[in-house]
C-alpha cells in the first residue's frame, strides 16, 4: 500500500469517527431534551391541580419548555454541522 493510500485511508477513517461522535453527542442532547421536558413540564403540571395560581409551578413549567428547546437546538446545530 502507498503512503497516499495510508493517507486517504486514515483521513476516511477520521472522517468517520467525527461524524460517530457528532452523532452520540446530538443524541446526547437529545436526550437531556427529553429529561428535562418529563421532569420539569410533566412534573410541573401535576402541581397545578392543587393550585393553578401558584407562580413558582408556572415557572418551572416554563423553564422546562425553554430548557428543553435549548437542548433540541443544540442537538440540530450539531448534526448539521
Amino acid at each position: 500500500m502507498s503512503n497516499w493510500e495510508k493517507q486517504q485511508e486514515e483521513k476516511q477513517s477520521g472522517k468517520e469517527k467525527d461524524k460517530v461522535r457528532r452523532e452520540k453527542l446530538a443524541g446526547y442532547f437529545f436526550d437531556l431534551s427529553k429529561l428535562t421536558f418529563a421532569s420539569l413540564v410533566l412534573g410541573g403540571i401535576a402541581p397545578l391541580y392543587a393550585n393553578i395560581l401558584n407562580e413558582v409551578d408556572w415557572v418551572t413549567i416554563l423553564l422546562g419548555v425553554f430548557s428543553s428547546y435549548i437542548f433540541a437546538f443544540f442537538a440540530n446545530r450539531i448534526l448539521k454541522q
